[in-house]
């Protein structure tokens, strides 16, 4: 009913609803070490949307602290009764620009895991989560098609923000068979100050 009332989402069909957000939101994270599901971790969302992939994965991992962040209110509106609805403890929502929390001494060098899905380029999306991201943490970038050309315009990138290129996990969706990686980056030293820069910034001069 959400979805009818505010458009959360395109994809509508329980199959597709199944594949390509319980699926793809939890297939992100296979990539990582064990030892992290059974830890009490801090982790963002950034550009949530409709939930995804913060809401399963909140679902899936209750020691997990998950915030789902979106510029967008009546999104941010919709996740927070969700949370609700669904007794979520380790759930919430909150609307701010990534550029802005990213900065905020409150959620700034922060979290162990930021997750990022299909919100911009991949130089991007760097630059908005790993502001977020304690070091020694990571951010993962959930993508589609990748090459080692996009891996080797990303380095430069990371470079810049203290990070680098821990592992690309590559995995196929099982209905539609469509392609994904997640690119996981590691944190090894304190984002420069000036990073994110302001809003609007990075989307329209990527790094």
């Amino acid at each position: 009913m959400g979805n009818r009332q505010q458009n959360l989402t395109r994809i509508t069909t329980p199959i597709d609803f199944w594949e390509k957000h319980l699926w793809d939101s939890l297939s992100g994270i296979v990539g990582l070490d064990t030892d992290y599901f059974a830890q009490q971790l801090k982790v963002i969302d950034i550009g949530t949307g409709a939930g995804f992939p913060g809401i399963p994965l909140a679902i899936a991992f209750s020691q997990w602290q998950i915030t789902l962040l979106d510029s967008t209110q009546k999104k941010i509106t919709f996740l927070n009764t969700l949370i609700a609805k669904l007794n979520l403890n380790n759930a919430k929502a909150i609307v701010a620009r990534a550029e802005a929390l990213g900065q905020a001494k409150s959620d700034r060098e922060t979290y162990d895991l930021a997750l990022i899905r299909a919100v911009s380029k991949a130089s991007v999306c760097a630059e908005y989560s790993l502001p977020f991201v304690k070091v020694g943490g990571l951010a993962i970038l959930y993508r589609g098609h990748w090459s080692e050309e996009d891996t080797a315009n990303l380095k430069s990138a990371v470079s810049q923000l203290g990070s680098e290129i821990e592992l690309i996990y590559p995995w196929e969706t099982p209905v539609s068979k469509g392609v994904r990686n997640c690119i996981y980056l590691r944190k090894h030293s304190a984002t420069p100050q000036k990073f994110p820069r302001e809003i609007g910034v990075p989307e329209h001069q990527p790094l």
